[in-house]
């Protein structure tokens, strides 16, 4: 219940955590130190939530008791009807925004990304269709301005690409993005088809949260890496010095490799973030499958595999099948109009959890 009791516990919460982040013991340990920053900020979003929510309610309770007394002059009872009728308007969304910041904050929600792309079934128009989700991705990215760099691109002998892997960065990322993994599925006449036939293909979206070396550890002695010549766009500098590198994890055989930096050392680098984060996804993705029935309440598992979304040119139809959302404007959403569709995935997000934590 949200009273002034909880009000004060929360505030109480909020006291003790800045105490302990100016403790040694957790100011010198990047790993607590972060945690510890995560809970206080959940903690201070739920007081002041909570202090809303309170202080509207004494409002609330305030004017109800002026309204009730029959001795209460009539200037009194309007001001008190006026108060009333405005906190009846902002109290629904207060006690939202109260069940929202209830919910445990997930800690990669303000974390970069790393995307991968990769064409799937339908030949060369799903390399075609997987180039055509980066431009989406990246004009969408433009919008919001947010930074993108290509990190490895295989591009497909017809055009687009048969695998493209690059990372963005600015506010919140992960939390606009986590819900665009699984497969996207597309309907349209190829260039190449001569009887005007609409064809299916499909390209598969993976969304990795970037992590730091202190979120998983990553032992020297279990990686083979490699080095090898660039191909394929880049500059100059491609196919002169074996700049592009590989790395093996071995006990997991998970393969990255980066070859769009000029530099052997940032190539490295690069390989490492996506490797950790790949090792990072990995790791909550069997935590989550352990969690199978709160899985299933969030907007899909973002497996690769699932179909979440069709692309229909010939109708100008965008169908996301977690959440029975359509919209008649793919022109527009391939222009990096995304936010409609993310929103709704979010909101949708939202309502799963406040109902599972109901139940």
């Amino acid at each position: 219940m949200i009273d002034h009791a909880y009000l004060e516990q929360l505030n109480s919460n909020v006291s003790e955590l800045e105490t302990r982040m100016s403790q040694p013991e957790i100011s010198s340990d990047p790993k607590k130190m972060q945690e510890c920053m995560r809970e206080y900020g959940h903690q201070k979003m739920l007081a002041e939530c909570a202090h809303k929510v309170i202080a509207l309610l004494d409002s609330k309770a305030e004017s109800e008791a002026i309204l009730s007394d029959s001795d209460s002059d009539e200037e009194l009872r309007e001001m008190a009807e006026m108060e009333l009728a405005d906190v009846e308007e902002k109290l629904p969304q207060a006690e939202r925004d109260m069940e929202i910041a209830l919910i445990p904050p997930d800690p990669t929600d303000s974390r970069n990304v790393i995307i991968e792309i990769r064409a799937g079934t339908g030949g060369d128009e799903a390399g075609i269709f997987c180039g055509d989700l980066y431009r989406m991705y990246t004009r969408y990215f433009d919008v919001k301005g947010w930074k993108h760099k290509v990190l490895d691109v295989s591009p497909s002998e017809s055009g687009g690409y048969k695998e493209v892997s690059f990372t963005a960065e600015g506010e919140n990322v992960y939390k606009a993005l986590k819900h665009e993994g699984g497969t996207h599925r597309v309907q349209r006449v190829p260039q190449t088809e001569t009887q005007g036939r609409v064809h299916t293909s499909a390209a598969t979206v993976a969304v990795l949260a970037e992590v730091e070396e202190v979120d998983i550890e990553v032992k020297t002695e279990d990686l083979r890496i490699d080095t090898y010549r660039a191909q394929g766009a880049g500059g100059q500098h491609v196919n002169t010095t074996d700049s592009a590198i590989r790395i093996t994890h071995i006990p997991s055989g998970v393969v990255v490799q980066c070859q769009d930096e000029r530099s052997q050392h940032k190539n490295k680098a690069a390989a490492m973030k996506m490797l950790r984060a790949k090792l990072y996804d990995d790791q909550e993705r069997k935590k989550a499958e352990a969690q199978a029935s709160e899985r299933k309440s969030m907007v899909g598992s973002g497996d690769r595999s699932e179909k979440i979304r069709t692309y229909n040119y010939p109708q100008n139809r965008l169908t996301d099948h977690r959440i029975n959302l359509t919209l008649y404007k793919l022109d527009r959403v391939m222009e990096g109009s995304l936010d409609e569709i993310l929103t709704a995935l979010y909101e949708h997000d939202i309502a799963m959890r406040i109902e599972a934590q109901m139940k």
